[in-house]
């Protein structure tokens, strides 16, 4: 499986770079003017979970992963996108690229200012000037209308395969370039209740609210709202939070996430990405910036949310809202190891169906195709190829011999 893709999406200047470094630690270059970004950032970040490795008691030897302090980190691959704006659908701005590779990513990220220092447009403006839920459906709406204008754009064709096979498998020809499955298209059409009405009958709106729901359905996106320790963010999340009912929004403050990073880098303090605190190593060491810096973070950013939020809302997103899961393939069952000693060595993070098989394909070709069954490594029940996964399972897989 291919690593996970999300995009960062969000107007200019909402502090989408930022995120991206704080999570990867790329230099991707930040100034305050719209359009810093004028090409993808592509880099890698991670998600974590607590590590099986506290539970078993063993010291675990990652080999596709990392275990920091008892947290396995797994890696996913992030993208910052150039900052939307009005008419991106149609090309304004750099709106091709940014929704173009938007929609190759499995799932999104929306930022917004909660401090509302930015306008319609993006350029920066006194905190509070902004609307951050303006800025949310601004952007929401750009991508639905994409989605409208490939659709609309490909009518004639639609139309036509229809007749043939199905209008299911009609807008799956035309919408699987952008990762629209066709379980996809079946729930938007329901939820669209369009499901018994022929395309050719579809009106424009008819076509603007199946794009909304495909987009929803096949993007899971988390909204988050960045720069919350500055003034009246907190006031805009609660809005953003009340608001946005089926929406997943999440504070934070990528500035800080950075900061502590870079400083966890230098040695300065100890602080793992994720963490409700840190700590300062030697406090000699600190300049009186960097002091007065780390004061800010706790006295606005920890104390107000417990954490930047930056490692949260990846965490989030891909176990709570995609419902991804850890599971640890084992050969010895014993030593918890692979065949060569190694405890743990690895952990693989698949999707919410996958099961005992798609394990053993993700390991290796052959494997699957000799799969017999597998055993829970904790309970010692035997499990059939069809048993679907749980996080955190601890699983031997029993293969036929060649």
């Amino acid at each position: 499986m291919a690593d996970l893709k999300i995009g960062i999406i969000g107007k200019t200047n909402t502090g989408k770079t930022t995120f991206f470094n704080a999570a990867t630690l790329l230099n991707a270059e930040i100034q305050p003017y719209p359009f810093t970004t004028k090409r993808p950032n592509i880099g890698v970040a991670h998600v974590s979970s607590p590590c099986v490795c506290r539970e078993f008691n063993v010291k675990c030897q990652p080999r596709n992963s990392v275990c920091i302090g008892g947290w396995r980190f797994h890696r996913i691959t992030l993208i910052d996108l150039p900052g939307l704006i009005k008419g991106a659908h149609m090309g304004k701005g750099l709106g091709n690229q940014f929704l173009g590779v938007a929609a190759q990513s499995d799932a999104l990220i929306h930022l917004v200012d909660a401090s509302g220092s930015i306008d319609a447009e993006g350029n920066i403006v006194e905190v509070g000037y902004g609307d951050p839920l303006a800025d949310y459906y601004d952007i929401e709406e750009e991508l639905a209308l994409w989605y409208q204008r490939i659709i609309e754009g490909n009518r004639m064709s639609i139309e036509k395969y229809e007749k043939s096979i199905g209008l299911v498998e009609a807008l799956y020809q035309v919408l699987a370039g952008i990762k629209v499955r066709k379980e996809h298209i079946e729930e938007a059409l329901i939820l669209s209740g369009l499901e018994d009405i022929p395309f050719r009958d579809w009106s424009i709106e008819d076509t603007k609210m199946f794009a909304y729901r495909v987009r929803e359905i096949s993007k899971p996106t988390i909204v988050v709202a960045n720069k919350i320790d500055l003034e009246g963010a907190e006031k805009n999340y609660i809005k953003l939070n009340n608001t946005l009912k089926d929406v997943v929004v999440i504070p934070a403050s990528a500035d800080s996430e950075l900061a502590l990073r870079r400083a966890e880098q230098k040695g300065l303090v100890e602080y793992i990405p994720g963490d409700e605190e840190f700590r300062v190593k030697d406090p000699s060491r600190l300049t009186s910036k960097q002091k007065k810096a780390l004061e800010y973070m706790e006295r606005f950013v920890f104390s107000k949310i417990m954490r930047t939020g930056v490692q949260f809302a990846l965490n989030t997103l891909v176990f709570k809202v995609m419902g991804y899961k850890y599971v640890y393939p084992v050969h010895d069952i014993e030593r918890l190891s692979d065949r060569k000693g190694r405890v743990l060595p690895d952990v693989y993070l698949l999707p919410r169906d996958a099961d005992l098989e798609d394990l053993a394909g993700e390991i290796h070709t052959t494997l699957r195709k000799n799969l017999i069954h597998g055993i829970d490594v904790r309970t010692g029940i035997k499990l059939p190829k069809n048993y679907i996964l749980h996080d955190r399972d601890v699983i031997h897989l029993v293969v036929a011999r060649r």
